[in-house]
């Protein structure tokens, strides 16, 4: 399960990535799920905010209006961090590179809820919610790339889209009964996106209610959790290279 966060020479396998969309979807889903809890918004929405911006532009509210440019712009950030991340971390031969970038992720996440447990105040929610949507940017591009673009926890428009494709081209497949092996790979990649899907719908409910339940001690545990994760790919993929 460990070797989901390795990038290897090789082709990727299935299985790697639905345990990548099964762990990196859930959480997502979950941290979304905790904002909506939290702050009373998706941080990792952009749809949603993109269609709210507009409609601000035309209420011409200033402050709400650079309140979710805000969020665009720090979950783009997010992307490229993580993409130059990866491009050092290739560069310089770390094939730890998307674990070391989880963990950080993990740390800078439970230290948001170590803040927000002490020093919560409806007064600093935006600056929150803006940090999130940096955090779902950065979560989003490390699966992005590790799948090669199989697994998007966050986009789930994507995924669906995607899915829709593979569906479809699977459909037509079968009905020329063709007997290479592009029903195999179509019906593979289909079930990986069903996994993600359902992996980000089972995290928010679950999110929701840990949130209610816990508060921002939930959020920490979602981030101790991606440590932990993190941690142990890359113990694995040190072990192996000693070997």
């Amino acid at each position: 399960m460990l070797n989901m966060m390795i990038k290897r020479k090789a082709e990727r396998r299935h299985t790697e990535d639905r345990y990548l969309a099964l762990f990196l979807a859930t959480s997502a889903g979950l941290l979304n799920a905790m904002a909506l809890g939290a702050f009373g918004i998706f941080p990792s929405h952009m749809s949603g905010n993109a269609s709210q911006l507009s409609t601000e532009v035309y209420r011409v509210d200033i402050r709400d209006l650079i309140f979710l440019l805000s969020i665009l712009a720090a979950f783009v950030i997010g992307c490229v961090s993580a993409r130059l991340l990866v491009i050092v971390g290739i560069r310089n031969a770390i094939r730890t590179i998307f674990s070391l970038i989880l963990l950080i992720e993990g740390v800078l996440l439970i230290g948001l809820s170590a803040y927000e447990i002490l020093f919560f105040s409806t007064q600093n929610n935006r600056e929150a919610i803006v940090f999130l949507g940096f955090l779902m940017g950065i979560h989003n591009a490390t699966s992005t790339q590790l799948s090669n673009g199989r697994v998007r926890s966050t986009h789930i428009t994507g995924t669906l889209t995607d899915a829709g494709i593979a569906l479809g081209s699977l459909l037509a497949t079968l009905f020329r009964h063709d007997p290479s092996k592009q029903v195999k790979v179509q019906r593979k990649q289909f079930i990986t996106h069903l996994i993600t899907i359902f992996s980000f719908l089972l995290g928010g409910v679950a999110g929701l209610m840990l949130f209610n339940q816990f508060g921002f001690g939930s959020m920490a545990a979602v981030g101790g959790f991606m440590m932990l994760i993190a941690s142990g790919s890359i113990i694995l993929a040190v072990q192996r290279a000693k070997r």
